[in-house]
């Protein structure tokens, strides 16, 4: 999980658990995917529960359908912050991405390969999957505040 703001706008501190929390708390307006459409507003309605924030934000949370509403209307200035997957979804040039939340304020979420049944070229897709959980590629997602599980 991670949060964004409007390009240009103040990025809020999110160092720790209790800066998101205050964060979340000052924040005028906050947008996320409807957890009834998809996983990331499931993952975001857990990290509001692990913060005890929600109750207090519920009056200024928009859930609405999609990643791309959420961006769209963060990027025009409409909501204050985006909630949503750090990599995958925040990819709008209208976004100042802030970062990946601390792992106290937010559980972190698997990413899992796996072969498809119908792989056509099963001995291509094992070395891809090898090469992805190496070694060699960790500084990468260390980077991006994405730790390994091994």
């Amino acid at each position: 999980m991670a949060l964004a703001v409007q390009k240009g706008a103040p990025k809020p501190d999110i160092s720790t658990p209790e800066a998101v929390k205050r964060t979340l708390l000052n924040a005028k307006s906050i947008i996320s995917v409807d957890p009834t459409q998809g996983s990331v507003g499931g993952i975001a309605l857990l990290a509001l529960e692990k913060l005890g924030i929600t109750d207090q934000v519920k009056p200024k949370i928009k859930w609405v359908q999609n990643g791309g509403l959420v961006q769209d209307s963060v990027a025009k200035g409409e909501t204050e912050i985006a909630l949503g997957p750090y990599l995958s979804d925040m990819r709008n040039p209208g976004l100042d991405i802030v970062g990946a939340l601390p792992p106290g304020a937010s559980t972190p979420v698997d990413i899992t390969g796996f072969l498809s049944t119908s792989v056509k070229d099963s001995k291509a897709a094992k070395a891809l999957l090898a090469y992805l959980s190496s070694h060699e590629v960790a500084p990468v997602y260390e980077a991006a505040k994405i730790f390994p599980a091994h």
